[in-house]
């Protein structure tokens, strides 16, 4: 089965996908949204890779943090239109490329022009799923989204070949447990999938 095929989406959805992908490419020229590169096969790069999210956390409420140009977040709200997805993005230019997408697409977004850390903490409805697409390492993503994580939420981290050592890194500071699940649209990709999180670890004393 073809990556393309991987995850089957209605006729209406593909259209309103593709309408997306349309803006994408029209605005990516003034705007630099994403790799310019990745446009060459958007649909497996952008909207496969965002959309495989959706199987592996329920919640009805998801925070995409550092959403750029909508991914995962906006992906998932086109798809997916029970959902309520807080774009989290500090970047005005982009935060004016997810207004037009919600404008044109009505889509059930809340879009915050902030500093990731700085609104975390006043998200309402609470997100059930927190993701994270190409924004920091582990750690830093853990510190981002720890109230989040620390109230139950599940967190969705897509990965490169380097997600064992970020895993280690993370665990150095940080009490949770993990799954690797290996990425429908990248053989070298993983997604990190964040549970039952604890905090920070406990220092350990230093010797005398």
């Amino acid at each position: 089965m073809s990556l393309k095929s991987a995850i089957e989406v209605s006729r209406e959805t593909r259209e309103r996908l593709d309408i997306y992908l349309a803006e994408l490419r029209r605005w990516q020229s003034i705007k630099n949204l994403v790799g310019p590169k990745t446009l060459d096969d958007a649909w497996n790069r952008h909207v496969v890779d965002s959309l495989q999210l959706a199987s592996l956390a329920r919640g009805e409420v998801w925070a995409d943090l550092g959403s750029g140009a909508g991914l995962p977040g906006i992906v998932l709200a086109i798809a997916h239109p029970n959902l309520r997805v807080h774009l989290i993005e500090s970047d005005g230019r982009r935060c004016a490329f997810l207004r037009h997408m919600a404008r044109l697409l009505s889509l059930p977004v809340t879009i915050w022009n902030e500093r990731i850390e700085v609104v975390t903490r006043r998200l309402q409805p609470e997100p059930n799923v927190v993701a994270a697409r190409a924004v920091a390492r582990l750690s830093e993503l853990l510190a981002y989204s720890e109230n989040m994580l620390k109230a139950g939420a599940i967190g969705l981290f897509p990965k490169g070949r380097d997600h064992e050592a970020e895993l280690t890194e993370a665990r150095r500071s940080w009490t949770f447990d993990a799954d690797i699940i290996p990425s429908r649209t990248d053989p070298d990709g993983r997604i990190l999938r964040i549970h039952r999180f604890e905090g920070r670890r406990a220092a350990e004393p230093k010797s005398s």
